[in-house]
């Protein structure tokens, strides 16, 4: 007899790593992204977020959607859709780039890897494809399709990353510059290596053919074993990427068309990712909005907190003085940093109120009581965390 199973089309995809990740994922902790399964995290978040800062691990990037985009067109159907120059980015070179609506607010984030003049792989957090058939308008000379199944993506950080990487067989992986791409015959296949990452630290990202993957999972454990690789999940990631400074969709900024209230979502300007709009190259999507924000100044900027006390400012209103005078902004992100021995947050604030005193007002709750504390903030323009080995080449050996 057989058996059909009525929830087949709701039922989360697994990662080709889950097999390996799922007998490692003790806590069986799991959640979802992208409509696939995906670890929250395997042990205890804290261990893994201090594995990826004094040893290495590995994250399931297999979820990130992945678009291949070739042709004659590519380039040019690119540069009209991100707000960056896409002719600056070298061959086998990484680009972190922004899409915006034409009123100027973010779309998404991603990054896109230029692997030859008209041979692009563009990668972002959430599904595209609508967009990217829109921009694609009027670009005869153009394939764009989603490989983001059949593209297996992991992630490789920390300090001793680039040993294993080496002990994996990878000669010359040492030589690879911050946002460099490299290839490497892989059982009669290619290894694509991107010195790519989320943590503020050294690190790679390993893209493979699905069928490798458990091959290149074993392998890469097996050179890893005396180095101390583990896996890590969505929450060390988090606690990672804000010491780094990085923003994540759906905490730091609003993907503009899944934002239903007017200007809850973000524009590069509030974002602090100015630096990513060039207003030389050709006309691009939210060009002219962008550019009558530049010379008007952002109503909002995302800025670096650091927090007095101990209290992490989760989901914190922050005011102009002690007293709540007046609400100027809202915390996004927040933690005490293991790293740092800080209270850090990112905080979006009312232009006008940027160079005052700033102040939070923090809840915390200690059995099943509420407490309040108004804490001191001060501004930080650099990462809270990075390390020199994330950006010298060749990186110290561990």
């Amino acid at each position: 007899m057989i058996t059909i199973d009525p929830y087949a089309g709701e039922r989360l995809k697994l990662s080709p790593f889950y097999i390996r990740e799922k007998e490692l994922n003790i806590r069986d902790a799991w959640s979802a992204w992208n409509g696939y399964k995906f670890a929250d995290y395997y042990y205890d978040a804290e261990y893994e977020y201090f594995c990826i800062r004094n040893q290495c691990g590995t994250y399931d990037i297999c979820p990130m959607q992945k678009y291949a985009i070739q042709g004659p067109d590519a380039a040019a159907m690119l540069n009209r859709m991100v707000t960056r120059d896409v002719d600056k980015i070298g061959t086998n070179r990484v680009g972190y780039a922004v899409w915006c609506t034409d009123e100027g607010r973010i779309i998404d984030d991603g990054t896109i890897f230029k692997l030859a003049d008209d041979r692009f792989m563009l990668t972002c957090g959430s599904p595209c494809t609508a967009w990217l058939r829109k921009s694609a308008f009027g670009f005869n000379n153009l394939d764009i399709t989603d490989v983001t199944d059949e593209i297996a993506a992991l992630s490789l950080q920390g300090p001793t990353s680039c040993a294993v990487l080496k002990k994996m067989g990878l000669t010359g992986i040492e030589t690879a510059k911050p946002f460099d791409v490299m290839h490497f015959p892989f059982h009669d296949d290619t290894l694509m290596v991107s010195r790519t990452g989320f943590t503020g630290d050294l690190g790679y990202e390993l893209w493979i053919n699905s069928g490798r993957a458990l091959t290149m999972w074993d392998e890469l454990y097996d050179a890893g074993a005396d180095y101390g690789i583990q896996p890590y999940g969505e929450t060390a990631t988090d606690m990672a990427r804000l010491e780094a400074g990085f923003i994540m969709p759906y905490m730091d900024f609003n993907e503009a068309l899944k934002t239903v209230h007017f200007e809850h979502d973000q524009t590069p300007f509030e974002l602090g990712l100015g630096w990513l709009v060039d207003f030389e190259k050709p006309h691009f999507s939210g060009r002219r909005a962008l550019l009558k924000e530049q010379q008007t100044g952002p109503k909002w900027r995302l800025v670096k907190l650091d927090i007095e006390g101990n209290w992490p400012a989760i989901e914190a209103i922050m005011y102009n003085d002690e007293e709540c005078s007046e609400e100027i902004g809202y915390v996004t992100s927040a933690m005490w940093s293991p790293a740092v021995k800080s209270n850090i947050a990112l905080a979006m604030i009312k232009s006008e109120f940027i160079d005052g005193e700033l102040w939070a007002e923090i809840y915390r709750a200690k059995e099943l009581r509420q407490y309040r504390r108004m804490a001191r903030c001060s501004k930080s323009t650099k990462p809270f965390w990075t390390h020199t080995r994330a950006r010298s080449t060749p990186p110290a050996d561990y």
